[in-house]
Formats: C-alpha cells, sequence, structure tokens
C-alpha cells in the first residue's frame, strides 16, 4: 500500500491554526507498533484547503498506481437501465496491484478539497483517512472518527475501509461534513427546498423575522443510502451583518429562546432593543428531518456553503446530489 499523509495548513513540527499536532513520527509509530510494513509512505505540506495545482502529485500518484481503469466510466454507469449503483455503498470494484491510501489532516474543508480533487479525476477507488483539526468537525460526526488527533490517526492509518456515499453539488464540489443553503442575505428564506419529491421548505420570507423562523437547509452526507439527510433551518446559518452586540437586546438574545425572541421583537417594548440584536445561528428543526438522494432548491437569491466556504456569488437554483461513486473511507 502506498500511504500518502497531507498535512493542511500545517508546517513540519506539525503545528498548526487549530492546535492539532501531528508530525511524521506520530505516523511511523503507528506503523511500527501494529508492524505495518508499507513500502511507500510520504508526507505532504499543503495549504489549508488545498487548490488543484497542489495536489497534482495526488493525480499522478493514481496514475501510476492504475494507468488504465477497467471498470465501467461514469458515462456507462449513467447509461445503465438500474439504479443499483444508488443504494447500498460499495466497495470499488477496481484491484490495483497496490493500495493507496489518503490521510488528510485538517479541516472539513481541507477533505472536500481532496474529495472534489479525486472526484473530478475519477480515482474514487482510493482510500481515504481523515485526522480533523477542529472538534466541530461534521465529517468527524459523519463518519464517527474521533476528534482527538492521535486517536484519529490510528484509525486513519490502521482501520479497514467501510464504503459511503459522496454527496456533491451540480457545480462540481464534494460535500465533506455539511452544506447550507440559505437567503444570500442570511435572512428568512424565500424559496422552496426538495428532498427527492418531499417539499422540506416553501416559503416566503419576512423582513422582520430575525431569531426564529424558516431560514433555509442543513445537510449532511450519511454513512448508507439514500444519502443525504436534510433538515430545515429554523436561525441564520450564519451571523446577521447588521447585528449589534451587548445592550439590552444583545443581554436577551443570550437568555430567552428563539421562538420567544422572535415575539417580543415583532411588538412591544423591546422590540427597538431586539432589533439589531445577534440571533443564535445554526438551530434547525430535528422533526422536519428528511433523507434522499438528491436536494433541489430554487429561490431570487441563494447562497450555498461547502464545509464553511460560502460560495462567491448567489444563485438562483442549486441541487445536491448523490455521485455514482462512492466514497472509500477508512473507519471504524
Amino acid at each position: 500500500m502506498a500511504l500518502m499523509v497531507l498535512h493542511c495548513g500545517q508546517d513540519k513540527a506539525g503545528r498548526n491554526d487549530t492546535g492539532t499536532t501531528i508530525t511524521e513520527d506520530s505516523v511511523t509509530e503507528i506503523l511500527h507498533r501494529r508492524n505495518i510494513r508499507e513500502k511507500r509512505v510520504s508526507h505532504h505540506y499543503l495549504d489549508a484547503v488545498p487548490s488543484r495545482r497542489e495536489l497534482r502529485f495526488l493525480d499522478e500518484m493514481a496514475a501510476e498506481i492504475l494507468p488504465e481503469d477497467p471498470t465501467p466510466s461514469l458515462d456507462e454507469i449513467s447509461a445503465q437501465p438500474d439504479v443499483e449503483h444508488l443504494g447500498t455503498p460499495k466497495h470499488a470494484p477496481q484491484q490495483p496491484a497496490e493500495r493507496l491510501r489518503v490521510i488528510v489532516i485538517g479541516s472539513d474543508a481541507s477533505l472536500g478539497a481532496v474529495l472534489t480533487r479525486m472526484m473530478r479525476a475519477d480515482y474514487l477507488w482510493a482510500e481515504v483517512g481523515y485526522v480533523p483539526g477542529e472538534e466541530s468537525s461534521a465529517a468527524a460526526v459523519n463518519w464517527a472518527i474521533p476528534t482527538d488527533p492521535e486517536a484519529a490517526l490510528e484509525i486513519a492509518v490502521a482501520a479497514s475501509v467501510h464504503p459511503a456515499p459522496l454527496i456533491r453539488t451540480d457545480t462540481g464540489l464534494a460535500v465533506a461534513g455539511s452544506a447550507t443553503i440559505s437567503n444570500w442575505d442570511n435572512h428568512e428564506f424565500t424559496g422552496e427546498i426538495i428532498v427527492d419529491d418531499t417539499i422540506l421548505v416553501r416559503h416566503e420570507g419576512a423582513d422582520q423575522v430575525r431569531f426564529h423562523g424558516v431560514f433555509g437547509t442543513r445537510l449532511v452526507p450519511m454513512t448508507d443510502a439514500p444519502g443525504i439527510a436534510a433538515v430545515r433551518a429554523t436561525s441564520p446559518v450564519a451571523a446577521l451583518a447588521d447585528t449589534t452586540p451587548g445592550g439590552l437586546g444583545g443581554w436577551l438574545a443570550t437568555r430567552l429562546d428563539p421562538a420567544r425572541l422572535q415575539k417580543l421583537s415583532e411588538s412591544g417594548l423591546l422590540a427597538n432593543s431586539l432589533r439589531q440584536a445577534p440571533p443564535r445561528t445554526g438551530l434547525v428543526a430535528p422533526e422536519s428531518l428528511r433523507s434522499g438522494r438528491a436536494v433541489q432548491a430554487g429561490g431570487p437569491a441563494l447562497a450555498v456553503t461547502v464545509d464553511g466556504v460560502r460560495a462567491r456569488r448567489a444563485v438562483e437554483r442549486s441541487t445536491f446530489y448523490r455521485h455514482l461513486r462512492d466514497l472509500q473511507i477508512v473507519r471504524l
């Protein structure tokens, strides 16, 4: 097995902005203790969110290990009359003489950049391990990977592959941990969001809704079919621009239930105090959970955020769907 360790946003001493400390010696120690004898182990120090150019070496290694893919192409798979490839995730049909395992050390955005490159170059047969650099990692939650760096590295180096669906956008971005669809201004959502054939959101936003309402959706990849789990967002997915922390409004915003805050902000003596108070972000309605193979959204000005990275421009339509090939994830 060729083992490639990608240190995203780290220096050679293993330090990064998140405090994660994983060094080359950390990997060597696990290989030695587990009696894993790999002929090729390489370490690569990249930007926090590596670019396509930075990941060119990964393309080259995949091409070296599997110069020609004998399995059906993506076009051939999509032309098949059945949808078996969208059922239970499967191990990759490619069987190269030498396995390739890629370990990503970094954020969900780091992992997403690597998965996007692998998807676009079509070598998702390569195994992927992940060492999350943040305790808030959604990918770590999705894949049941510990956020302790040493424990996660042990799994990434020595554990087995468990296939999982790969979720992507219609613009060709892979989702590693989570994504949101919201109004471009982060205020209440106007538009429609559908999970397969089920309406999750159909709403016209109101300017006065700030603390509790309909703010779009948050979605995460599943580890099994159908592939996507989505819930309705009940508070802004990100901080509003027109906020003034502190004062009576700020004090109330940290202590009262969002639904109660919303009622108080619409009328009464406290309305003015709450007009620019910062709402809580990232709240969802668990009872709205829906799962499917695709999520489609439409509206006058949508913001699409993938693994914490917001698209540069507003769009009127956005689609997330399950890719034709599955991820080969290293996890317990």
